[in-house]
């Protein structure tokens, strides 16, 4: 595919964006795959080429906050290797769905993930005590897998929530080892995307050098400061983008109506 100056240097800019979200709190994904799909690219390429840029994004990240103490590897590894099972699955079972579904289900996603960051309660910054055992974790991180590599926008979150309400971790270590987790399913649905040969690479690796930019500055604000402030934002961002592409009369979901 060709894009005009405009276009790439927006998805450039989102990338960026997106990375800093992303390592404070997740949800980059809910800024650049509908920004993709707003640039005229078909659902599962926008889907793999953000697995692309996402993945090395996410590896930086992972890298800061491992350097940082923060990453628990021998703890995590098990839900890690189910999570990478589970978007597998995920993104292999995404590309047998017709392009018009998810075109018209991509804009519900969004609405969805836009009230769970805005009804969602806050989360602690104290380690507590478990609620889930390695195995039940692990299966709950997998389910979280297949999300990812199917759709993926909210991920990340998800998996912080999981490491908070039931791993006993605090926010920071959550995020910290959410980001172990998500380069785990990241990796997987990039690969199963790239046998299926739809990945845009150009694109990809352009924004995912603007990724690796936003996820160290998220990486280091997070340590700093936590997830704070970086809800509403996504928030606002979810619904402008929902608009943006309901906007568009030759959505599928209008052909619900």
């Amino acid at each position: 595919m060709e894009f005009t100056a405009e276009v790439f240097a927006f998805l450039i800019a989102v990338a960026f964006l997106a990375g800093t979200i992303d390592a404070m709190a997740g949800g980059g994904g809910l800024l650049t795959i509908p920004a993709l799909m707003a640039a005229g690219v078909p659902p599962v390429s926008a889907l793999a080429t953000n697995k692309l840029q996402s993945s090395i994004g996410t590896a930086s990240a992972f890298l800061a906050f491992w350097r940082g103490g923060h990453v628990d590897l021998r703890r995590f590894a098990l839900p890690a290797a189910g999570a990478f099972g589970g978007s597998v699955l995920g993104a292999t079972a995404v590309q047998y769905v017709r392009s018009d579904f998810l075109a018209a289900f991509v804009p519900m996603l969004l609405i969805a993930m836009g009230l769970y960051f805005l009804l969602a309660p806050p989360m602690s910054s104290v380690d507590r005590h478990a609620r889930v055992g390695p195995l039940g974790l692990t299966l709950i991180v997998s389910a979280l897998g297949f999300y990812d590599g199917f759709f993926g926008p909210g991920a990340g979150s998800f998996l912080t929530l999981t490491l908070v309400a039931l791993g006993g971790l605090g926010l920071v270590r959550a995020i910290g080892n959410t980001k172990f987790l998500n380069l785990a399913t990241n990796i997987a649905g990039l690969l199963a995307m790239m046998v299926g040969g739809h990945v845009l690479w150009l694109l990809g690796l352009s924004m995912a050098v603007a990724n690796v930019a936003g996820n160290q500055l998220g990486a280091q604000l997070a340590i700093r400061f936590g997830g704070r402030g970086v809800r509403p934002l996504l928030v606002i961002m979810s619904f402008a983008l929902t608009a943006k592409l309901l906007a568009d009369p030759a959505n599928p979901l209008w052909d619900l109506f």
